[in-house]
């Protein structure tokens, strides 16, 4: 076949989707193009583990957005572009400095659409050129280049010398090299051309370092590229023949492992003829199993199972499926349950030691023991412990388990989206295991252990299932006797389980989970409570991890004062034991410096122990100018404070608004700015002055989201402020939705924000009639020395407001 007829074949239509890896070199009628029919700049197609040389026509699979855009408008118009080899291949968008010098002129000859979405470009290569400078990358790379010449040598003897080289050298590696076709080896015998030689093999070749065939590119003289490329093939002949003879002691490795199987499975057959089985070990299994307290119809279960496993062949993947399996199930702990301790008195001391207040949660698990004492059997209550980060929710679990006498396990859900994960694989799936509950349970050793799931509340669903759905059985009292895991395959009783849930944001948790458990909202901390929850389990705790002893650390009362209120944010203690261990890591540095240190931390040495505060209460300013108020608001950290700001200028009646609000928000300001358009009296003007008037609220801390319904008296407080241009009475705050008629209504999160108002220095806060019973349920502790005014419409907000 001459090189015209492969070059034909590779173009012809009827050749379809495949695509030749052999480089097809042309004649001189279809290789030589006049430079001045080349254009000064060329669309840049960078190439990844590809070169392509003059005189040859080569395919080139192309998968980058930009590249395919190139192809495509290449082809349509018949455009030479520039193909140039990428240095870092792991960069997706090359730009100058990524891509090598030296580049080919080629024209696309045709293009090829794969199954996977890739394209297959056919390029002509036909002349060298050097990037000068990339003059634009959008669409794609648009490059200035200067067009460089081939020197051909003298058809004397040396050269002829060096082309018998080149054949003789590329035909032995192609016959070494599976990637490359055995076409090309009589492909290069038949080529005259020097120049087409050392195109084509240069073309052909795979070399191991990328660069070696990069390098060639830069050779004008077609002589001294002759030559590296020698050099190159000498390096690639050495490497296959190493790697042959690796490849070779690797098959003589594989049959001699295939020959100590084939004894092996000999030697087990003639042990198995002489009684010589694992009759010792399946007897180990039958012995554990007669320990077990499960039902008659698990223990047949299981001798069906063991009845498999004895008809197995030991080398079988089968063995170990099934052995692992009934291994799991005689770990299990069945009806094995551990000793309550129902010294009530004990219970509320164990639990009041770990954790301050949480008087709600305490009593219930005290009530749990009480009817325990009394009835001798009850089903464990199924609690869901709720509410802001670092208020002791999941360490409320482990001390419940240590107050009970009963093993503790923490099963974390945060972000777990796979059903499986909560009921387990089938086992006949490879690498299959039980669910994390039954898992837990086998951990914990006992059948009533206390269970904490951890953020309940972050449970996500894909299309593997959802892990909420699969919690359903677990939680339901009725039907937890008989939870059903994938792996284990038989009902497993779980009403003995102590199953306490945690959630940060219940309105998350899907319905019917949320109906299953007994919501116990474990709210956020008072600087007083806070302040001795520091001194009675924080400080003791770093003390004893940071190595200290008793005597050597002691941070007076109105330095953790100081902390709560300019150091830490929160409704919880997290970020409080996090200065307190800050502190107790300089101590115990300058304990170790011998370096003298104050035995008792003042308020005045925190600035050295943990710097300038980063917290600062800023309410006043709510109350210094018109139009701007404090509004109270409820995040997933607790209660917050927020200001809302109204300005009013010149304009035709319209609102506009900012602060990165969201639609409910958004609404709320509409509601109130028509509320007030339709009782212009309220803001001290007629219509006619109100409508000559345009308005702007903004809440601060833009790059903030904020949603929800509870601004919307604030906003129409602020608005009225900014119409009269007096500013509302100092020191007070207020929450509540409001209709288009004026009424005001409840909003949730009450504590939470009674806790931040507390925490702000507020004294006076405007909520709903319709709040009062929340209220009143809030102990005295948390709202003493607050005013609460209790409001029904608008109007009774303004006067509040106002102090009318």
């Amino acid at each position: 076949m001459t090189m015209k007829d492969i070059f034909n074949d590779i173009l012809s239509p009827s050749g379809g989707a495949e695509v030749s890896i052999i480089p097809v070199l042309q004649g001189d009628a279809l290789m030589k193009v006049n430079e001045s029919d080349l254009p000064d700049s060329l669309p840049i197609l960078a190439l990844r583990n590809a070169v392509l040389f003059p005189g040859s026509v080569y395919p080139i699979t192309i998968g980058r957005d930009k590249s395919i855009r190139l192809i495509e408008d290449a082809e349509r118009t018949n455009a030479f572009i520039g193909a140039v080899p990428q240095n870092d291949l792991t960069v997706e968008d090359p730009h100058k400095e990524d891509l090598y010098t030296y580049g080919t002129v080629a024209k696309i000859v045709k293009t090829l659409e794969m199954p996977d979405g890739t394209i297959t470009a056919i390029l002509q290569g036909f002349k060298r050129f050097e990037i000068d400078s990339i003059v634009e990358y959008e669409p794609y790379m648009l490059g200035r280049v200067r067009y460089l010449d081939d020197y051909a040598p003298e058809n004397d003897t040396k050269t002829r010398m060096i082309a018998e080289s080149l054949k003789e050298k590329a035909s032995s590696l192609i016959r070494l090299s599976p990637m490359v076709a055995r076409e090309a080896a009589a492909a290069i015998k038949s080529i005259e051309s020097f120049e087409f030689l050392v195109n084509f093999i240069a073309t052909t070749i795979e070399v191991e370092n990328f660069m070696d065939k990069v390098e060639l590119l830069q050779y004008g003289d077609l002589r001294a590229r002759a030559m590296k490329l020698l050099s190159v093939l000498d390096t690639q002949l050495e490497l296959q023949k190493i790697k042959q003879e690796i490849n070779q002691k690797v098959k003589s490795e594989i049959d001699q492992q295939q020959r100590e199987y084939y004894l092996n499975n000999q030697l087990k057959t003639i042990q198995e003829e002489l009684g010589m089985d694992d009759v010792e070990e399946f007897s180990q299994l039958r012995a554990r199993a007669e320990e077990k307290l499960w039902s008659p119809e698990v223990q047949l279960i299981f001798e069906k199972e063991m009845a498999k496993l004895e008809r197995y062949n030991p080398s079988s993947p089968d063995y170990s499926i099934q052995y692992n399996y009934i291994n799991f199930m005689l770990d299990l702990p069945w009806g094995q349950i551990s000793n309550d301790n129902l010294d009530l008195k004990n219970a509320k001391k164990v639990l009041d030691e770990d954790h301050f207040g949480l008087d709600t949660v305490k009593d219930r698990i005290i009530e749990y023991l009480a009817v325990l004492k009394l009835k001798g059997d009850m089903k464990s209550p199924i609690l869901c412990l709720y509410g802001p980060p670092g208020v002791g929710k999941t360490s409320l679990g482990k001390s419940i388990a240590r107050a009970l006498g009963r093993k503790y396990v923490r099963i974390a859900l945060g972000g777990v989206h796979d059903e499986s994960e909560i009921r387990g694989h089938r086992k006949t799936y490879v690498g299959a295991l039980p669910g994390r509950i039954l898992n837990g349970i086998n951990r914990a050793g006992t059948s009533n252990p206390v269970i904490v799931l951890d953020e309940v509340d972050k449970l996500s669903s894909d299309f593997k299932g959802d892990p909420s759905s699969a919690l359903l059985e677990a939680l339901d009292p009725e039907q937890n006797t008989a939870f059903h895991d994938n792996y284990l395959d038989i009902d497993y009783d779980l009403s003995n389980v102590l199953f306490i849930t945690t959630a940060n944001n219940i309105d998350t948790i899907q319905p019917a989970l949320k109906d299953r458990m007994e919501m116990i909202n474990v709210s956020g901390y008072l600087a007083e409570e806070k302040v001795e929850i520091a001194k009675n389990y924080l400080i003791p705790k770093q003390i004893k991890e940071h190595g200290l002893e008793k005597g050597q650390l002691k941070i007076e009362k109105s330095a953790l004062t100081r902390i709560i209120d300019e150091y830490t944010r929160e409704s919880g203690v997290r970020g409080l034991e996090k200065q307190i261990a800050k502190i107790a890591r300089v101590t115990a540095k300058k304990i170790a410096l011998e370096e003298e240190y104050p035995k008792s931390v003042k308020k005045d040495d925190l600035k050295e122990y943990l710097g300038l505060p980063t917290n600062s209460h800023d309410v006043q300013k709510g109350n210094e100018a018109p139009g701007v108020v404090t509004g109270l608001a409820w995040t997933q950290m607790g209660g917050e404070i927020l200001f809302i700001e109204s300005s009013v200028s010149k304009g035709k009646g319209q609102l506009s608004m900012t602060g990165n609000l969201g639609d409910v928000m958004k609404e709320s300001a509409q509601i109130a700015f028509q509320y007030l358009k339709a009782h212009p009296e309220l803001t001290g003007l007629s219509y006619e002055e109100f409508m000559e008037r345009d308005i702007h609220v903004h809440v601060p801390e833009g790059a903030v989201p904020k949603d929800g319904p509870s601004a919307g008296i604030t906003m129409v407080t602020s608005m009225v402020s900014a119409y009269r241009k007096k500013k509302v009475r100092s020191g007070i705050a207020m929450t509540g939705e409001m209709t288009l008629r004026g009424r005001v209504l409840p909003v949730g999160g009450i504590k939470e924000k009674i806790l931040a108002a507390k925490r702000s220095g507020i004294h006076t806060i405007i909520i709903s009639e319709e709040n009062r019973k929340d209220v009143e349920d809030i102990k005295e502790i948390y709202i003493k020395g607050l005013t609460f005014v209790y409001v029904k419409g608008i109007q009774d907000v303004i006067d509040a407001a106002y102090g009318c």
